[in-house]
């Protein structure tokens, strides 16, 4: 007789219908390594109540206007909140999360990809869009590249981590931001920590943090201060 192998999906079926889903689990809090302090949650409603009154219609993206679910106007709320000279985004993409930050800051964004923006057929960037904003081609988990990048990397204040969600890249950069001296000690953005893959990174973050789900993406939004030390 043959086996046919069970997956988590064959076992436990979606209960509800939706576009899109993703396996997870409802965790305790009180026994979790760390907290939030009131600082921080101070600083995620302050982002929250900015994100309520900001308009991306001029993104011409129905996912962008989609808040509460998705985390664009809450990633404004939060640049417009900490005013950043240096914000870095890890994880291109297609470039909607970049230009939804963009006007509501000064500063610099500094966005990391393994891929050139113009290698995705999606993406929404131009040439016009580069000025503040800049791409860097490159891994920032690999320590030749986090070192080179190092000295940028020193002035952030804003760091929004939306690369693969398997956990090990996320856990990678803790160790290599938990090595730099920041002029100040930045907020970290993750995104999709409620998904399977990232419930064990996040869980074991050593730092201040709060999860602001309700607020950001569905699938996740935690932000984490590293002003709080291990």
């Amino acid at each position: 007789m043959i086996w046919k192998k069970k997956t988590i999906k064959d076992l436990l079926p979606p209960p509800v219908k939706a576009s899109h889903g993703e396996y997870s689990m409802i965790l305790s809090t009180h026994d979790e390594p760390a907290k939030p302090d009131l600082e921080l949650v101070k600083l995620g409603i302050r982002a929250a109540q900015a994100a309520a009154k900001i308009d991306l219609s001029f993104l011409e993206n129905s996912m962008a206007e989609v808040w509460p679910g998705e985390h664009y106007k809450l990633l404004a709320g939060f640049v417009q909140v900490l005013k950043p000279a240096v914000a870095i985004e890890i994880g291109t993409s297609t470039g909607l999360s970049a230009l939804a930050m963009l006007p509501f800051f000064s500063g610099k964004l500094i966005t990391f990809d393994v891929q050139d923006w113009k290698s995705y057929p999606n993406t929404v960037l131009k040439e016009s869009d580069f000025g503040r904003l800049k791409q860097v081609v490159g891994n920032l988990s690999d320590p030749a590249v986090f070192e080179k990048y190092r000295t940028i990397i020193q002035h952030a204040t804003f760091i929004f981590i939306d690369a693969t969600h398997d956990g090990l890249l996320e856990r990678k950069l803790l160790d290599l931001l938990a090595s730099v001296t920041f002029r100040e000690p930045p907020i970290l953005f993750f995104d999709d920590i409620r998904v399977w893959t990232m419930l064990k990174m996040w869980r074991e973050i050593p730092y201040p943090k709060l999860d602001l789900t309700s607020f950001g993406h569905w699938s996740g939004t935690g932000i984490v201060s590293l002003k709080g030390g291990k």
